[in-house]
């Protein structure tokens, strides 16, 4: 039975580093929408269309999971997944595929986060947004973490 993989946490965290491990090794298939995003579009953070943009890209990317979870494929989704709604979305979404979910969230202090965005935008990579001190501290208010119910019902 093929799992999806959902990663947890906000920008800096070090969901997309564990993401990348995962891949490699499970195996998985690894989407990260920022990656595409970029390569569509470019740095557009500050642009209207930027929210419009990303989540068509998360939907395409969910409609390619779902075909490769039938196929008995793990998926690790890389998402952020911010809120519990949105999780427990994701994770209806895998029952009806008959998947498995896993939820991967590694608590990090905000602190932690500045320093690692400070660092990335310093000499950033073509795969990653710059995101200013202002962006993070405003989105860490909106994020949810996963409660215990949550991290023991991904469990296989």
């Amino acid at each position: 039975m093929a799992t999806l993989h959902l990663m947890v946490g906000l920008p800096g965290s070090g969901k997309t580093t564990r993401a990348k491990e995962l891949e490699r090794a499970l195996p998985a298939v690894r989407l990260t929408p920022d990656e595409w995003h970029l390569r569509l579009f470019g740095q557009d953070l500050n642009d209207p269309e930027h929210d419009t943009r990303h989540s068509a890209i998360e939907a395409l990317l969910w409609e390619i999971a779902g075909r490769i979870l039938i196929q008995g494929v793990d998926v690790i989704l890389d998402f952020g997944f911010w809120s519990r709604t949105e999780r427990d979305e994701f994770r209806s979404r895998a029952v009806q595929l008959r998947a498995n979910t896993i939820i991967h969230y590694a608590p990090t202090p905000i602190e932690e986060i500045l320093t690692r965005l400070a660092a990335r935008n310093a000499s950033l990579p073509a795969t990653a947004f710059r995101i200013s001190e202002e962006m993070i501290l405003k989105w860490a208010q909106m994020f949810e973490p996963p409660a215990d119910d949550e991290l023991a019902a991904s469990k296989i």
